[in-house]
């Protein structure tokens, strides 16, 4: 198990691997993808930042602040058509997600020394316990709670790989891999 935050770049990892991740992550589900690709600008500098399809339950603490109660990873080919351009346009280091992502999302991760980090789908509580402080919302009013950007403070979040900034990506191996093992059943 990899250990992965802000001082580990990007390029050391490879689909496939297993990783913990913890650092600050920005929250971005349709709303935020459309807003950044029409040229919009972030409320925050996303440079080297991570990028965390998910639109997660949160609860207002009495006397002010935020908690996470649910925090899972929402289906990032969503963001397909946007996320080239976000990757390129806004230097982020890395994603996280569900379900992988396109070839072209693939390549801008090649090209510009991005990762995209699969989580487990289906454990929103789970997840939420590994967000230690909310550091921020931004559109809440105008893009509602589960659209908003929130920033939240993560620790130890176990995540795969699933594409690298070397051009590989797991979900294309484990296709390849499904499909030469259906063609070998096939023919017997």
């Amino acid at each position: 198990m990899i250990v992965y935050n802000k001082d580990v770049p990007a390029a050391s990892l490879r689909a496939g691997d297993r990783v913990t991740f913890s650092g600050l992550v920005w929250t971005g589900r349709d709303r935020v993808h459309a807003f950044l690709a029409s040229g919009g600008k972030p409320p925050v500098d996303l440079r080297g930042g991570v990028l965390f399809h998910c639109g997660p339950v949160m609860a207002e603490i009495p006397g002010g602040g935020w908690r996470a109660v649910a925090a899972g990873p929402t289906t990032s080919a969503r963001a397909n058509p946007h996320m080239p351009h976000i990757i390129a346009e806004h230097g982020l280091r890395a994603i996280i997600g569900k379900g992988g992502m396109d070839a072209a999302t693939r390549d801008a991760c090649a090209r510009h020394g991005c990762v995209y980090l699969q989580a487990v789908g289906g454990a929103a509580a789970l997840i939420a316990q590994c967000v230690t402080r909310v550091a921020g919302v931004y559109f809440l009013e105008a893009f509602g709670q589960a659209e908003a950007m929130w920033g939240l403070e993560i620790a130890n979040l176990p995540l795969i790989v699933g594409m690298d900034a070397h051009g590989a990506s797991l979900y294309e191996e484990v296709e390849k891999s499904s499909r030469a093992t259906l063609n070998a059943l096939l023919e017997n």
